[in-house]
Parts: C-alpha cells; sequence; structure tokens
C-alpha cells in the first residue's frame, strides 16, 4: 500500500502530462489526473518598454480597448492559429505555470487540439510555441475529433459520426470513422465573426460605434438564429459617430437575427458541404445517430433547429459544448495507446 502510494506521487513529481485546447477566444488546460485546471481567455497584455507580459486571460482581457499607448492587450490566435507567435509563447508560459504548482523533475507532455484545416506551417507554429513554453513534447489532434471523444462518440469504430463544432475563429464539421477524419469542412468562421456582424450592422444602423466585448455581450443576451417563442430587447451603449458622445440605443433580438443571417449562413453552407461528401454507406450512419455540436458557437439560441431545418437531420447540442474538446484530449492524453491513431503525425 505504501509502495503504491510513493509510486504515485513520484509519478506525479515526474511529469503531469497535459491536454490544451489552444482557442481564438479561449485557452483550457486539462491536466492528467487532475481534470481541467485552467479555462482562461486568450488575451495578453504586453508592456513595450519592458517587452515583458503583465497579465494573461481575464486580467489581461479586463484591459482590451482600454490601454495606456505602452501597454498592448491583445488577442494573439486569430481564426483558431497563431497570429502572433512570441505572445502566444509567453501566454502559453504563464498558463503553464499557473496549472503546474509543484515543481516537475521532467517537463510535460502535451496534447493540443488544432483546426481539421491547419496549414503544415501552421502546425510547426504551433509545436514551436508549446516547447518554447515548457513541454517536453508536442502532439497535435484536430478540434473535431477531440470533440467526438469529449462526447463519448465511438471514434475507433467503423460507423460514421458527425461532429460540428463551432469556436470563437473556425466552424469544423467532421465525419469521423476508424480513427480518422473521412470528409470535413474547415471554415474560419465562428463565434468571433458573429460578434463582428452584431457591431458593423449596429454601426450601419444606427451610427454607433461598439466594442467587439459588447458585440459579444449583445449575441450572448439576446442572439438568436431561429425566431424565439419571447422575443428580447436590450440597452447598447456607444459612441455616436456623427455627434462624436456617449449614446445609448435600444435593439431587438430580431434585428441581431438579421445582424447573424451572413455568419449562420457560411456555417450553413459548409455543414451541407460536408454531408454533400459524405459517403452513402457512412451516411445512412449520420440518419440513425444524428449529429453532435459542440464549442461556445453551439449555444446561440436556435442554432440547431435552423440546421436541423436546413438538414433535415437530429441535431443535438453537446452537454458542456465548450469543454467537449478539451475533456476529449484529455481522455487521449490519459489513454494515448488506446488514442495514438487519432494523432496528426508530423508529415501531414
Amino acid at each position: 500500500m505504501r509502495f503504491k502510494f510513493f509510486r504515485k506521487l513520484l509519478s506525479g513529481l515526474v511529469s503531469n502530462n497535459a491536454a490544451i485546447d489552444l482557442g481564438t477566444s479561449s485557452t483550457l488546460i486539462f491536466v492528467e489526473n487532475q481534470g481541467i485546471v485552467l479555462n482562461e481567455p486568450s488575451v495578453v497584455a504586453m508592456d513595450s518598454r519592458t517587452n515583458r507580459s503583465i497579465a494573461v486571460g481575464k486580467e489581461a482581457q479586463k484591459m482590451l480597448g482600454r490601454t495606456p499607448p505602452n501597454i498592448k492587450a491583445t488577442r494573439p490566435m486569430k481564426d483558431g492559429v497563431i497570429a502572433d507567435f512570441e505572445m502566444v509563447e509567453e501566454m502559453l508560459r504563464s498558463f503553464i505555470r499557473m496549472t503546474m504548482k509543484k515543481r516537475l523533475l521532467m517537463r510535460p507532455r502535451a496534447i493540443v487540439c488544432v483546426p481539421s484545416g491547419i496549414t503544415a506551417v501552421e502546425m510547426r507554429a504551433v509545436r514551436d510555441s508549446v516547447e518554447h513554453a515548457g513541454a517536453r513534447e508536442v502532439y497535435l489532434v484536430a478540434e473535431p475529433v477531440a470533440a467526438a471523444v469529449g462526447v463519448g462518440l465511438p471514434v475507433n469504430a467503423p460507423s460514421g459520426n458527425m461532429v460540428i463544432d463551432i469556436g470563437g475563429g473556425t466552424t469544423e464539421i467532421a465525419l469521423i470513422a476508424l480513427s480518422g477524419i473521412v470528409t470535413n469542412s474547415s471554415i474560419r468562421v465562428g463565434g468571433d465573426e458573429m460578434d463582428i456582424a452584431i457591431l458593423q450592422y449596429i454601426k450601419k444602423k444606427y451610427n454607433l460605434l461598439i466594442g467587439e466585448r459588447s458585440a459579444e455581450n449583445i449575441k450572448i443576451q439576446i442572439g438568436s438564429s431561429f425566431p424565439l417563442d419571447e422575443e428580447k430587447d436590450m440597452e447598447v451603449r456607444g459612441n455616436d459617430l456623427v455627434k462624436g458622445i456617449p449614446k445609448t440605443i435600444k435593439v431587438s433580438s430580431t434585428e441581431i437575427r438579421q445582424a447573424l443571417q451572413e455568419p449562420i449562413k457560411l456555417i450553413t453552407t459548409a455543414v451541407r458541404h460536408a454531408l454533400e461528401t459524405t459517403p452513402p454507406e457512412l451516411a445512412s450512419d449520420i440518419v440513425d445517430e444524428g449529429v453532435v455540436m459542440t464549442g461556445g458557437g453551439s449555444l446561440l439560441r436556435g442554432l440547431d433547429s435552423a440546421l436541423k431545418e436546413e438538414t433535415n437531420l437530429y441535431i443535438k447540442v453537446a452537454d458542456d459544448p465548450i469543454e467537449c474538446v478539451v475533456k476529449g484530449a484529455g481522455k487521449i492524453v490519459e489513454n494515448l495507446n488506446d488514442y495514438e491513431d487519432v494523432l496528426i503525425s508530423s508529415g501531414e
């Protein structure tokens, strides 16, 4: 009994393998035998005078749009991939330090979730950033595959499982069977594009300039893609572009639904494209089992109903859709031998 205790203690000190969902909007980290230990916005604030980070995550997010000239608060991820190499490295180093409380004898091994449409150059950038941030070895897994594992779909089986993962920067639609992606459609449209669509609609219709965080809040509060049983409205504050002074207006959920038409149409088209390229044998599996939606974008009211009407398929939003990808990657890191085939090889 004592031997088992010391062996467990020693294995924890040697290395804590981790799974990282490095997203455009937020970063989640799962540590082996501990579960999800971090869920922070993918934001970093740097002091240009010292070239060092002064805040990451929630603290840095509070600074967006509010900083003096010497401080730069930004999102270093764009469309699911790295836009600023140095800032991502700094952000990850801080996040890993926050999650690894005790001093490890060996650097952790990490599995990182990436868009299925990622290029070879972008994969190299992810690997380098995570290695420089403190990981010993870095493995990559496609986000929809990790999401499928996270919701408990049998990815190793010969049956077809379709996942729609709508993140901040990308929407991934993938048909998975036998540990691989049979067909997929990856578009760089997600929650962020929805926010921008709302921002531009209000700017055009009301001559009111609002920030991206305000647009996101509108989307969360009254955004929808399908008529609601009871339509809502809310007050929005911003800068009047004509008079140059602060102004408050009231917008309705009907207006915001109109503003969101374009990004939702792009997502619907991508889903249809993925279905059109599905082999007939696997198509019957989708008809029987339906489609699972994951990612923060799937929480938009009525989006499942809109896709159901468009495809005539059973579509279900997963429980805890925001955590599905990192939970799946965590399951993979804890059972690497069972899921070795789902990892993206260096040659891909």
